[in-house]
């Protein structure tokens, strides 16, 4: 399912209240054939006891990123994608400022979507790079 670049923003963003994205103030910033992209600041909110970025935070900002695009890809009243396998290999630390973290799809089947998460400074260097396995299932009716 598609949808205009806007209209996802939209979407993804109104995901965010009374969740662990909108504790990590986590804002979806761009998005388009493929990937999904978000941003979050680097504060005291988000560090380790050393005061740096936590890896924690990084990983919950990618799979925050690769769980909403998946729902690019579906009819999200009649589905929801759950991230089953995450893996980040952090390179470099950050102190301060803002980290993005943009989604590319890798693999997109009807059940399993793979994507690319690489989290990147205001200088777009490399801060983290990751990958995260989402299942898609269907919607359970209560």
């Amino acid at each position: 399912m598609k949808y205009d670049r806007d209209t996802i923003l939209a979407r993804c963003n109104g995901y965010i209240k009374n969740t662990l994205m909108e504790t990590l103030e986590i804002e979806y910033i761009d998005a388009g054939e493929g990937y999904l992209k978000a941003k979050m600041p680097v504060n005291s909110r988000v560090h380790q006891p050393m005061g740096i970025l936590h890896g924690g935070a990084t990983a919950a900002l990618a799979e925050s990123v690769g769980s909403a695009a998946s729902l690019m890809f579906v009819d999200a009243t009649e589905f929801e994608a759950r991230g089953i396998e995450i893996s980040a290999n952090h390179l470099k630390s950050k102190r301060a400022g803002t980290v993005y973290g943009t989604a590319r799809i890798i693999h997109k089947g009807r059940s399993i979507h793979l994507w690319e998460i690489k989290v990147t400074d205001e200088n777009d260097e490399l801060i983290s790079l990751c990958k995260l396995t989402n299942i898609i299932l269907p919607k359970k009716r209560v």
